[in-house]
């Protein structure tokens, strides 16, 4: 599924170094705009709405930059969030402009759905190994996330690799094929009592064995 790129108006910033921090302190978040070809730009932007658009576009999702006071809009991927370790808040955000004519690479969010036949007609756990995807598109023909219906798990054993995940025209895979995203999990009690079953198969092919050495 593709969507749009989403909306963000930033602000010049003309504070830098150690006194970013009083920024921080009235709710305010700063960015660092970058990319080929562009010039750098120190900018900021108000922390609920900054928050609100990452959480929407993710890593995968575009992003349409305008600037107050200036003309124009550069389209751009949120490429790292910088978190404070004590207080849990984002503090910087680097947002990296792109060349809509040619391909970037992310990394897109696998969203599960549905039910699985398999898991449940055993009791079982369907196990999420693999959340995201890593592809390859133009920036206006990214995902924003791959979706795996779980009814296609129809057996206790069944999973889905990386391979098995459709994707749209235009987007390359570039995880590994074989790479576990989905499988089914047997209940803990039937894989003891099949280890215990074994380990009883064991004692009885060897407890009627005589002893080295004992008479017959």
């Amino acid at each position: 599924m593709t969507t749009g790129a989403i909306d963000l108006e930033l602000q010049s910033r003309d504070v830098y170094g150690k006194k970013v921090k009083l920024l921080r302190k009235v709710g305010i978040i700063p960015v660092h705009l970058y990319g080929a070809g562009v010039e750098s730009r120190s900018l900021q932007c108000q922390a609920p709405k900054l928050i609100h658009v990452l959480s929407a576009a993710g890593g995968s999702t575009p992003i349409s930059i305008t600037i107050t006071g200036e003309s124009g809009k550069q389209l751009a991927f949120a490429r790292e969030v910088q978190w404070d370790p004590i207080r849990d808040d984002i503090i910087h955000v680097d947002l990296l402009v792109a060349d809509t004519s040619r391909k970037v690479s992310a990394q897109v969010t696998i969203v599960l759905v549905g039910e699985s036949e398999g898991a449940r007609s055993v009791g079982g756990t369907v196990v999420h190994q693999l959340r995201t995807l890593d592809v390859e598109a133009l920036p206006l023909e990214m995902p924003s996330q791959l979706e795996i219906d779980l009814s296609v798990l129809t057996e206790p054993d069944g999973v889905v690799r990386a391979g098995d995940i459709e994707l749209p025209e235009n987007v390359t895979r570039l995880t590994d094929a074989e790479f576990v995203i989905v499988r089914v999990e047997l209940p803990r009690v039937e894989v003891e009592a099949g280890a215990m079953e074994g380990e009883e198969e064991v004692q009885e092919s060897t407890g009627d064995a005589p002893q080295e050495g004992a008479p017959e």
